[in-house]
């Protein structure tokens, strides 16, 4: 084990070396965010790719196909799907409203209405994403050090606060590139076809196990939908993927290199589903489907390949964890404590203040609370739950009715946020947090709240549309609105 051991520390180590490397690069806001507005093709389909493959794809989709075989894909695949129709349909206008925030984005098509709520039910959604991530430093670190839970969760969760406080999204972006590399190698080249082997390949996995693990739909169709709604819908709308959008150098890159991605997050799908199979048929009574992954990389992998794929597990992690944390603090920041310091004080108090350092200290305490209620918490399932039905419940409906239906109004979008996430909380509280209910009667009444309430208000002001369309082109709107002019040079990129 030392072989595998002097592999993932070197890899964290590499980890905190990037976080240095990036704190050069950033020296602006848009740079500290946004990674400059300035990523290519190459640099953007792997952070993508990178923050939507957590360690619920890698881990617990591995779980799914050792729970329910090949159909254990769906969750990963509507993953993808979210991911493919956010590229094809929609990255390009987001691309081009050059903002920071979802709320963002909401403030400029409603005109500034909607802006606070909707960073409170962003920033909830942020806040359980990084939880999630970060519990699951527990898992991950028990299996290579044997570490107490708590002081995993302190050490996994440290070095994510360190890195992306250091250099924000140039940071993550970079650590970003590397796990994209280690995952694809760990997982994908060395993980699947080993597993594969060591089941005696397909012909003896068909021989050993039911005829429901090859089949496509043998997990529910229920279950399919619900998570179509829940991670399809999800990526189409959370903070966290938009950031990532926020950073393409132009609507073109965003488009095609978020479509590769979207293929990419399939192909892993399909992976960590056939993974899961194998492990059934290798370890056919272990009693939790979540420990399928630790296991067959423990007993079926050779010393020094079992520390790559150990590392491409944390780096699933870490990816997903950094770009929720980043994504959380921006929030809390720029939707939430700007507008509330803004209430009470109209000046800054002294000389020009310090966007990067304040967005820095945010991600230092969102960092520290992430950390304690992930101590807290030991449900990873309920609290991802939590955070997609608050997220989807909430803000899609307003979201995706702002930029397809010009009726939609500030009030009726207040109204959509207000009654979708109150009836997801409710029904959370009442029928269940893994029920299905919540998200199936929230979307609805956060629907109906969006068109009645638009249609019985006065229509949102032309002035207002004008400039909506305008950022939708490509047009820059003038100095001091919600989306500050860029400085930076947009020629640089992968």
């Amino acid at each position: 084990m030392a072989v595998d051991y002097a592999v993932i520390v070197i890899y964290l180590a590499g980890m905190l070396a990037v976080g240095w490397w990036g704190m050069r690069r950033a020296k602006s806001k848009s740079e500290f965010l946004v990674a400059g507005r300035r990523l290519g093709p190459a640099m953007y389909s792997g952070t993508m790719a990178a923050i939507v493959l957590g360690g619920a794809s890698t881990i617990g989709g591995v779980g799914l196909g050792y729970q329910y075989g090949l159909s254990g894909a769906w969750l990963v695949f509507t993953i993808g799907f979210g991911l493919l129709a956010l590229s094809i349909f929609f990255s390009a206008r987001i691309s081009r409203l050059k903002v920071y925030t979802v709320s963002q984005m909401l403030d400029l098509r409603y005109g500034g209405s909607s802006g606070l709520i909707s960073g409170v039910v962003m920033w909830s959604y942020t806040l359980m994403l990084a939880v999630t991530s970060t519990i699951a430093y527990a898992t991950i670190f028990d299996v290579i050090f044997g570490l107490d839970r708590v002081l995993a969760i302190i050490l996994g969760g440290t070095i994510v606060v360190c890195y992306s406080t250091l250099g924000g999204m140039w940071s993550i972006t970079l650590t970003d590139m590397v796990q994209f590399v280690v995952k694809t190698v760990g997982v994908l080249l060395l993980l699947l076809p080993i597993a594969v082997i060591k089941a005696g390949g397909f012909a003896q996995m068909q021989a050993e196990l039911p005829d429901d693990y090859f089949s496509p739909m043998s997990i529910g169709a229920q279950t399919v939908f619900t998570y179509v709604l829940i991670y399809s819908f999800g990526m189409l709308i959370g903070q966290d993927i938009w950031q990532r959008v926020f950073t393409a150098r132009s609507d073109k890159v965003a488009k095609h290199a978020g479509t590769a991605a979207g293929v990419y997050c399939l192909a892993y799908a399909v992976a960590g589903s056939v993974i899961g199979t194998a492990a059934k048929v290798l370890y056919p009574n272990l009693t939790s489907a979540d420990d399928a992954f630790a296991t067959i990389v423990r007993d079926a992998l050779p010393i020094g390949v079992k520390g790559l794929v150990l590392a491409a597990a944390l780096s699933a992690v870490m990816s997903t964890s950094s770009g929720a944390l980043i994504a959380c603090a921006t929030v809390a920041n720029n939707d939430i404590w700007q507008r509330l310091r803004g209430a009470v004080t109209r000046t800054d108090d002294g000389g020009p203040h310090d966007e990067v350092k304040g967005n820095r200290v945010f991600i230092v305490l969102m960092g520290a609370a992430v950390i304690v209620i992930a101590i807290l918490l030991n449900n990873v399932v309920e609290a991802l739950t939590v955070a997609y039905n608050l997220l989807v419940g909430g803000l899609l409906v307003p979201i995706l009715g702002g930029l397809l239906w010009k009726r939609g109004t500030g009030t009726g979008a207040l109204a959509s946020v207000g009654v979708g996430g109150l009836t997801v909380i409710a029904l959370m509280a009442s029928k269940g947090i893994l029920a299905n209910e919540p998200i199936y009667y929230g979307l609805l009444a956060s629907l109906a709240a969006y068109v009645v309430v638009s249609l019985a208000t006065k229509p949102t002001d032309p002035a207002v549309l004008a400039a909506w369309r305008k950022r939708l082109a490509g047009g820059t709107e003038p100095a001091g609105t919600v989306a500050e002019e860029e400085t930076a040079p947009a020629t640089t990129g992968a």
